[in-house]
């Protein structure tokens, strides 16, 4: 009888390990791959590992938004307010903190520090071509590349005088800028004269304040590297050399064959979204976190983290936590009005005849009902009838 027992167990046993995760399942075999472990060994860290998977599961009821909540914004509180910034490099700042959190949470699309960490692929890791790539991919203006401007009145035009060395760093040629200029200015006609380039109106109804105003517009005149990277600073680490930007165009970075596409990223959680989709978003919006906090030096779950992003990313888009994002979507009137505006929500469902179905926390909690959440999830039935009887 005890043999029958201890093979039933042993069958239930087995049933039981398969609902261990595969992924986890592979990690133990990847970790014990050099090591000499023999079968039963394997079996008996499969049952240890599916011990301590079932002790993480979450209990059915559990409040996990409110758990979340609080394991985020407790030590949220503790943070430090400033950003971080990059010596040497005055435009090279990264918003950190509750700042950077924030506008995170509240899916804003337009981020106060947008930044890249661009990684080389191996072959192109050497000091030479990093200073060289680094050169190419900051966005280059006119007045960068050039050592004065100067406005002859005689002739009616401006002439440009270029900086050999620099145009030699970025690769660059007199013939190459002029036909960017010529591309790029509609009202100007550029040309080379004795080493100089000249710009001249194309009309000659233009007057002296409309040629000073074009000197000062032709500084800033895009002439090469990537648009809207303000900046690049070159930084070695273990797993090699990082170009870290100030500014993001992740479409036109990815096209360089020097990048390693697998692994340069944007702190832009929305332009990950438009180039890579809904699942490449959420996990950036959970590394972007999981960042901050780490930089801070605290420590949190990532499953609360993952909830925050899951919350944001189900309805296959980027939604902030706020009355226009997440809380616009909730189907409980109660629940809208709990949030920010409530007049205006409970008005709203009254001309539209909404109907509250009260399946939530919050509504519940506002009527002063029982939460389907804990003991409140189960539903007990009583035969009225048969209690009579007795």
């Amino acid at each position: 009888m005890a043999k029958i027992r201890k093979v039933e167990n042993k069958i239930k046993l087995g049933l039981e390990l398969d609902e261990l995760p595969e992924q986890l399942k592979q990690k133990i075999d990847e970790a014990l791959k050099d090591k000499k472990v023999t079968e039963k060994q394997r079996q008996k860290i499969y049952e240890k590992a599916f011990e301590e998977y079932k002790k993480a599961l979450v209990e059915p009821g559990e409040s996990v938004g409110i758990i979340g909540a609080e394991s985020i914004g407790e030590p949220a509180t503790q943070m430090t307010l400033n950003t971080k910034h990059f010596s040497g490099v005055a435009e090279l700042n990264v918003t950190t903190g509750l700042p950077r959190i924030i506008e995170i949470v509240d899916g804003r699309k337009t981020i106060s520090t947008p930044s890249m960490e661009i990684y080389l692929k191996k072959e192109y890791e050497n000091e030479e071509d990093v200073k060289k790539y680094t050169l190419q991919i900051k966005e280059t203006n006119l007045s960068e590349i050039s050592k004065e401007f100067n406005v002859n009145l005689e002739e009616f035009s401006i002439e440009v005088t270029l900086d050999e060395k620099k145009l030699k760093d970025l690769e660059l040629t007199k013939e190459k800028v002029i036909k960017v200029l010529n591309k790029t200015l509609k009202k100007l006609k550029a040309e080379e004269k004795e080493g100089i380039i000249k710009l001249t109106f194309k009309s000659k109804e233009e007057n002296f304040n409309e040629l000073y105003k074009a000197k000062d517009k032709l500084k800033n005149v895009y002439v090469s590297g990537i648009k809207n990277i303000k900046q690049v600073l070159p930084v070695k680490k273990e797993e090699g050399y990082v170009l870290i930007t100030a500014g993001t165009n992740l479409k036109e970075i990815m096209k360089l064959p020097y990048v390693d596409t697998y692994r340069t990223v944007s702190n832009d959680i929305f332009e990950i979204y438009e180039y890579f989709g809904i699942e490449a978003a959420r996990q950036a919006i959970i590394n972007e976190v999981y960042k901050v906090m780490e930089n801070q030096g605290l420590n949190i779950d990532i499953r609360h983290l993952m909830l925050v992003a899951d919350t944001m990313c189900n309805s296959a888009t980027v939604k902030g936590i706020t009355r226009y994002g997440v809380v616009k979507e909730k189907s409980s009137v109660l629940a809208r009005a709990s949030f920010e505006t409530a007049l205006n929500h409970v008005i709203n469902a009254a001309l539209m005849g909404e109907k509250d179905p009260m399946n939530s926390i919050v509504e519940n909690v506002m009527v002063n009902q029982i939460i389907p959440a804990g003991t409140g999830i189960p539903k007990l039935v009583m035969d009225l009838d048969i209690k009579k009887k007795k």
